[in-house]
């Protein structure tokens, strides 16, 4: 018996079994029907029994065939999602990914790389989905997303790209009418505005170098569903708010807002691109985590 395998024989094999006929499956295959007859033969003479029960209307395993069909079939799909995978490796990425983004990073940092994106990949056609709220990947069909957590999800397969930190701040004004807290308990006295949307709850958690930790309840007179909303009443000098460094960065650095308990620090979490689960990523979609880490891994904001 010949050393190689007759990987040809047993994939027509599987297709004549899948499609019923020599016609359709020679139809699937691109291939005349001679030569999927003659590499069935071949198989049969090669394993030394009949696949097939052959009349003039019908085709039907032999029960040899369907003990051997399985296996047959199983090498087939192998073969095909090899070849596959190496198609979208050797090709430039295309086809649509349907991505996830919160509202304000995806305006501020994500829309602004758009350009440099698709001139890079001009196969690739991106569904940009711009929520505050989680969205569940699997169920509503997305690719992937961008998420900004303390921790990933641990249903996802995430890749951290940076780290991001929140920071309470306010305005000047505000600070010289009702004082600069120096403790989180002084809080309680203090008027501060919310984010709906946090990771894990409604507290403010903060710690100190020297290991203190501290627990607050924010009160105020706005709690919003997108951090963007908190800027104008901030601004205006209305109350305290904590937000995202990169939404913070450029109030900041011109002085229109400053931090409130700088020796205290907030939430350290992360930026990361997740994916539903540990099975290969697709080229388009690995090529789209690719770009992020390269633009985003030292960001603009800092």
């Amino acid at each position: 018996m010949p050393k190689v395998p007759d990987f040809e024989g047993l994939a027509m094999f599987a297709k004549v079994a899948e499609e019923g006929s020599y016609a359709a499956a020679s139809r699937a295959m691109g291939v005349s029907v001679p030569t999927v007859s003659r590499a069935v033969a071949r198989l049969e003479e090669r394993l030394g029994g009949r696949l097939f029960n052959r009349t003039s209307r019908q085709l039907s395993l032999t029960e040899f065939g369907q003990r051997m069909v399985e296996q047959a079939s199983a090498l087939y799909r192998q073969a095909e999602e090899m070849e596959s995978e190496a198609q979208e490796l050797s090709q430039q990425p295309r086809g649509l990914v349907r991505l996830a983004v919160p509202m304000s990073f995806g305006l501020r940092w994500v829309a602004p790389l758009l350009p440099d994106l698709l001139a890079r990949y001009p196969g690739l056609e991106l569904d940009l989905h711009l929520s505050d709220s989680t969205v569940d990947l699997v169920a509503d069909g997305f690719d992937a997303a961008l998420r900004i957590a303390a921790l990933p999800d641990s249903s996802l397969v995430a890749r951290r790209i940076c780290s991001v930190t929140q920071y309470l701040v306010a305005a000047p004004s505000y600070l010289e009418r009702q004082g600069h807290p120096e403790h989180p308990r002084e809080l309680a006295s203090h008027a501060c505005m919310s984010y709906a949307y946090r990771a894990r709850s409604q507290v403010w958690r903060f710690t100190h170098g020297d290991g203190g930790e501290y627990d607050v309840t924010p009160h105020g007179p706005l709690r919003v569903t997108n951090s963007d909303a908190l800027v104008a009443p901030l601004l205006a000098g209305v109350a305290i708010a904590e937000l995202p460094e990169f939404i913070a960065a450029e109030y900041l650095a011109d002085g229109r807002l400053q931090r409130v308990l700088p020796d205290w620090g907030m939430t350290q979490g992360g930026l990361y691109f997740v994916t539903p689960s540990a099975r290969a990523r697709p080229r388009k979609v690995q090529a789209l985590a690719d770009f992020f880490v390269e633009c985003l891994s030292a960001p603009g904001w800092r």
